[in-house]
């Protein structure tokens, strides 16, 4: 385990046993080097690692502050999950009594970027399956989805499966608990492929959700780029 990540899962049992509590400011960069005998370096990389989590938040010229890290109660009725809001995109679709299908345009393995990588704390030489598919719900084409996840973590996945719920996969099959998401969301505009995909017009702007996803003891499983149609509607955008 690398320096950064040693510190990481360090702050993060200290969050949650309550030594820093929600709302608290962290000890400075030069105090958390001197209390955890680690460098600078050390430090900035596993505050980008906890704020990528979602459990800080930097507050320029203030410092650094411990987020809320509870999840909200959920306002769905989705079933089979102890995640309810991370429950996916088939689980929430379907707890509206709509019925969701998936086209599948790409489902290979490679060896992701130093990015993605990076996200999902895998090394350079492992494998990921990197998917794409176009999300229908009632027939009617939504999102598209670019995801990357570790093979090693989810061993044995299926292109049957991409056409159910990878999330139902992890959570039922292979016994995993999914816990939180970081997320990004910004508007973009659609390539040619998402535009016949999503037939929509090339001025069409995109809802783009850039997610990294992670188990229940803080292990990344995903990293993935959904892009949504305008008029999308979020059944539950809030994670721990």
């Amino acid at each position: 385990m690398a320096k950064y990540e040693e510190l990481v899962s360090t702050l993060k049992s200290e969050i949650a046993q309550g030594t820093y509590a929600k709302g608290d400011r962290l000890p400075t960069t030069p105090q958390l080097c001197q209390i955890y005998g680690v460098s600078n370096t050390t430090v900035k990389r596993a505050m980008d690692e906890l704020e990528l989590q979602g459990l800080i938040a930097r507050r320029r010229g203030s410092g650094v502050y411990v987020k809320e890290t509870r999840m909200p109660a959920s306002t769905g009725t989705h079933q089979g999950s102890s995640s309810k809001q991370m429950a996916g995109f088939s689980a929430e679709h379907q707890a509206q009594n709509r019925t969701v299908e998936s086209e599948i345009h790409d489902f290979s393995v490679v060896r992701p970027s130093d990015e993605v990588a990076r996200r999902l704390n895998m090394e350079r030489d492992e494998f990921a399956y990197h998917i794409c598919r176009v999300r229908k719900v009632d027939g009617r084409p939504l999102v598209v989805e670019y995801t990357c996840m570790p093979i090693k973590l989810i061993p044995d996945l299926r292109e049957s499966t991409l056409h159910a719920s990878v999330y139902g996969y992890i959570e039922h099959d292979l016994g995993l608990k999914i816990g939180s998401a970081h997320r990004v969301i910004k508007a973009v505009m659609p390539t040619d492929d998402e535009c016949a995909w999503l037939q929509i017009g090339p001025g069409e702007p995109l809802l783009e959700v850039r997610q990294v996803a992670y188990l229940d003891d803080g292990t990344p499983f995903e990293c993935s780029i959904s892009r949504h149609t305008a008029d999308y509607e979020f059944y539950s955008i809030s994670t721990r």
